[in-house]
């Protein structure tokens, strides 16, 4: 399952890609509002991870958004040193829980 990460500083944003790359996910990662809606309305996320530091009305925008477009789980997220052992501890299990819900069957009725 892909997941989006929006976070206004670009470091933080290299370094949650990293340590998601590393383990086997499937992520991109973007700084500006614009750029988190031309990838959400490719509806190929599963996941938005939203940083700490963006401001509540892009965040209620962006939430928006990502329900219009399919995203299962939105994670709002506030990095913590050390960066890795938080996305392992903090993200990492609600992407692998989200991926399960998106392969399950869709309940028949």
């Amino acid at each position: 399952m892909k997941t989006l990460v929006l976070g206004r500083t670009p470091a933080r944003v290299t370094e949650v890609l990293s340590t998601l790359h590393a383990d086997g996910f499937e992520a991109e990662g973007v700084s500006t509002d614009d750029e988190a809606r031309e990838l959400l309305e490719t509806e190929a996320f599963g996941v938005l991870i939203i940083g700490g530091g963006v401001g509540p009305d892009s965040r209620t925008a962006i939430k928006a958004l990502a329900a219009k477009h399919g995203v299962l789980r939105v994670i709002d997220g506030a990095l913590t040193a050390p960066f890795d052992a938080y996305v392992r501890r903090e993200f990492e299990p609600l992407i692998r829980e989200a991926a399960k819900l998106g392969s399950e069957p869709a309940p028949s009725g």
